[in-house]
């Protein structure tokens, strides 16, 4: 009778295991390494796009934080040799400018483009066109900015129930009353931001006609059309609305050359 012999047959069985293992080891490493060239590879595009952006905010005399730019889809690489990008986001902080003499504030302005096209030629070159079939935008403007617009000392606006209200001192047939009440926000056919002051009120009113009409005048005067400074990317304005923290700015552009921002 043959008897068996378990301690050999197991060698080849052991060997084989260590060979696999051996093999998964290697192919992660690669995997882990084409993921690193990968990210370096979109953090040198990224770079590059956030100094184009400093160079445009630059050229608008405005100012920000240093911009936040994020290619996304994965892998980078692939899209780089197919020509289009799936998204670019670009998150603007502190974007101050100047329109009319006057500052104008965005605490924060996030861009969104998707859908970008670009020749692998055209990345190689720096020549040519960079195209974005869509372009959104989203920020906010400060109250002390839409304020220093209506040139009223002592002028407030704020979001209270989701209205723009304001609150203003102002003198009335020789009494000193604070003017309360909301306008309402709208986006203007120029694409500036309209405000429009009605049913105003003032504690201790005289109850005279003389008094509202000089009331009614006042929110005739406050009532204007704020332009902004030009955004990136041929953006333009599509929707205001109060928050909290600002006046909430959407905007939006098609097939946009973004390889110049102004």
């Amino acid at each position: 009778m043959t008897e068996a012999h378990p301690a050999y047959d197991e060698r080849p069985r052991r060997r084989g295991r260590k060979i696999l293992v051996g093999l998964l080891v290697l192919l992660l490493i690669l995997v882990g390494l084409a993921v690193v060239a990968d990210r370096i590879a979109a953090g040198v595009a990224e770079d590059a796009i956030a100094d184009q952006v400093r160079q445009e905010l630059t050229q608008q005399d405005a100012s920000a934080q240093p911009p936040d730019v994020e290619v996304g889809g994965f892998p980078f690489l692939t899209q780089v040799l197919n020509g289009k990008y799936e998204r670019i986001t670009i998150r603007l902080r502190d974007v101050a400018g100047t329109v009319e003499g006057n500052s104008v504030r965005l605490p924060e302005l996030d861009v969104d483009a998707r859908g970008v096209t670009a020749s692998l030629d055209t990345i190689r070159s720096g020549q040519g066109d960079v195209v974005a079939d869509r372009v959104d935008g989203t920020g906010t403007v400060s109250y002390d900015s839409l304020a220093a617009f209506l040139d009223r000392p002592g002028l407030k606006l704020a979001e209270k129930d989701g209205k723009l209200a304001v609150t203003a001192p102002v003198d009335i047939l020789g009494q000193k009353l604070t003017v309360t009440g909301n306008a309402e926000v709208s986006v203007s056919e120029q694409g500036q931001v309209a405000l429009r002051f009605s049913d105003l009120d003032a504690e201790g009113l005289p109850n005279v006609p003389m008094a509202r009409v000089l009331l009614n005048n006042y929110a005739r005067s406050i009532s204007i059309d704020v332009p902004l400074p030009d955004l990136p990317f041929q953006l333009t304005v599509r929707e205001v609305r109060p928050l909290p923290e600002g006046l909430a700015v959407t905007a939006d552009a098609r097939d946009v050359p973004i390889n110049r921002l102004g």
